[in-house]
């Protein structure tokens, strides 16, 4: 059976923090993926790791900007040393910073590439997170995803599923064509048309539109590490958590 991992964003409206672990590990979760806010300071990785230790969870996965991939290695190491991430991903880029063609997107990847190798040579997994703006084509055509594989030959990919649908592809076609690469994935749900605005669209897992079902059976046999739980605006992130977890051990 699959153990599955939540993603903390998708409590950030729900403090605190403390709470929110003993609520995870209450559900059945064993692992957790952070997010910068976090680990922004010094005493807030001792609140992090000492929550951790005290709810049995583990951090294997974990999301750090650009800026500070980049700019700040060594803080990022450390950090990921004391909450025993093993696997960074670089998650989002603005709009303002967004390439326009596909030679843009391709260096872009080649940046990522670059950036990658401080934690690769610490021994960590590195990789990118998509979002949906990766699957509209740039004005030349180019898919953007495509380009950034291209120019970061070794990046990772947790791919979110939800955001894959949400571009506008088919997630399947992109577990079969850049599967290799997916060490991670975001198990999110997409309510149907018209529901769940106040949630901006989302749906617990196993209560909305994707086939779940069917995606895991297309990720058996891959190198797939970690299945994090998210929902980017629960209205009740307990609920969220144990509704999603319950239905996700059907799949």
């Amino acid at each position: 059976m699959t153990d599955f991992s939540y993603q903390l964003y998708s409590s950030r409206n729900f403090p605190t923090l403390a709470d929110t672990l003993a609520m995870l590990a209450a559900a059945g979760y064993k692992g957790v993926e952070g997010y910068g806010a976090l680990y922004a300071d010094d005493a807030k990785v001792a609140e992090l790791t000492a929550g951790l230790a005290a709810h049995h969870l583990r951090m294997p996965t974990a999301h750090f900007g650009l800026d500070m991939l980049e700019n700040e290695p060594e803080k990022v190491l450390g950090i990921a040393k004391a909450l025993g991430i093993e696997t960074i991903y670089c998650p989002f880029l603005p709009p303002d910073q967004r390439p326009t063609d596909g030679a843009g997107w391709l260096a872009f990847g080649a940046r990522l590439q670059a950036a990658s190798e401080p934690y690769r040579a610490a021994g960590l997994g590195f990789g990118w997170h998509n979002h949906d703006f990766e699957f509209v084509p740039a004005a030349d055509g180019v898919i953007p995803l495509e380009a950034i594989f291209e120019g970061g030959p070794d990046l990772e990919w947790e791919a979110d599923i939800a955001w894959i649908i949400r571009g506008g592809a088919d997630p399947m076609e992109w577990i079969q064509t850049h599967g290799r690469r997916i060490t991670a994935v975001h198990v999110k749900d997409i309510a149907p048309e018209g529901e769940n605005a106040d949630e901006d669209g989302w749906a617990d897992v196993g209560a909305g539109t994707v086939d779940w079902k069917a995606i895991m059976t297309a990720l058996e046999n891959r190198q797939v590490k970690a299945f994090v739980m998210e929902h980017d605006n629960p209205k009740d992130h307990a609920r969220f958590a144990a509704r999603s977890i319950a239905n996700a051990k059907e799949f």
